[in-house]
């Protein structure tokens, strides 16, 4: 039995020795005595002047924030704000010649189509109000995207001339001089702004009203709050422009990634029209019916509803926001 017992006992101690030199060393090994250490020196160093004079800054950098959210709650989006946004140079005047022209042409060809007074009052009617506001909402979502691929580099180049000593008005400068447009368009008119006696911070909250996009104002916030409470600047701007660029990466990755459903309900969407033009092509007085009768015009225009219900549902289905 002595001769079991030997090892026995040995392996125990083995396993023992193991067991305290893993609870001793593991610390040592991962850092956290280290951190521990590190933590213990700033609370040593940490004096209550130092702690008010932090708590006083957070508190700066809140009511910073609050002032600037404030400036730019109450926006009213008025008609000339809106052609800003279009990224258009046209007066109110201008913009009501261009609706009036348009519900001239659209009422003539309609007229011309069909040769039916409500027809052509209703072509009158979209071309005066409908078809100048969805110019105005097309334009202004292709100049907001051209301006979100933008801003990465534009933050960019903030950043890298902050750290080499450059001021801030400077750089934006700098921006509106070579950047692309609408890049350079809304910087120029934020050194314009700077020009005739606005705030860096007042200019960017207009900008984000010309362009109302998180990615913007998420910019327009920094640029106040730097203004207003200092701090490190081009580390922020960085920050920043590596979420802006993130953000886009996983935009392309969910576009990537929902393209056979688009596919699909583009497919789902096109079948009943290419149905009919086959039918008409084959049997036309049998499908004349649709436009011929009472009956057939009640069911276009039930099926239309219908299509278009099932169009938006699946159009909500596929669009993702990031």
């Amino acid at each position: 039995m002595n001769g079991l017992q030997m090892p026995l006992a040995v392996g125990l101690a083995a396993i023992a020795a193991g067991a305290v030199a893993y609870v001793v060393l593991t610390p040592l090994l991962s850092g956290e005595s280290r951190a521990a250490k590190r933590r213990q020196a700033v609370s040593v160093v940490t004096s209550p002047a130092q702690r008010v004079a932090t708590a006083s800054r957070r508190e700066q950098v809140a009511r910073s924030l609050k002032e600037v959210e404030a400036k730019r709650g109450g926006t009213k989006v008025s008609l000339e704000l809106k052609i800003a946004r279009a990224g258009l140079d046209w007066t109110k005047q201008k913009f009501y010649a261009v609706s009036a022209l348009m519900a001239v042409v659209t009422g003539l060809v309609v007229f011309v189509l069909t040769a039916h007074t409500l027809a052509t009052l209703a072509g009158l009617f979209a071309g005066a109000f409908g078809l100048p506001l969805w110019l105005l909402s097309f334009l202004r979502k292709k100049r907001i995207k051209a301006f979100i691929t933008e801003l990465p580099t534009a933050i960019d180049i903030i950043t890298r001339g902050v750290r080499s000593g450059i001021p801030v008005g400077d750089c934006f400068r700098i921006i509106a001089r070579e950047a692309q447009e609408p890049i350079r368009g809304e910087f120029r008119q934020v050194v314009e702004s700077q020009t005739m006696g606005l705030t860096l911070g007042d200019a960017m909250v207009r900008m984000y009203e010309r362009v109302p996009v998180s990615d913007v104002n998420f910019f327009a916030i920094v640029i106040g709050i730097q203004g207003r409470s200092g701090g490190n600047l081009s580390e922020a701007l960085g920050n920043l422009s590596r979420v802006l660029r993130e953000r886009k990466k996983m935009e392309g990755k969910i576009q990537a990634m929902s393209m056979e459903a688009k596919a699909s309900g583009g497919i789902i969407a096109a079948l009943p029209f290419v149905v009919a033009v086959l039918t008409y092509l084959s049997s036309p007085d049998y499908v004349a019916l649709l436009w011929t009768t009472n009956t057939g015009k009640m069911a276009l225009v039930a099926s239309a509803i219908w299509m278009s219900i099932g169009i938006f549902v699946m159009k909500k289905m596929i669009s993702f926001e990031v």
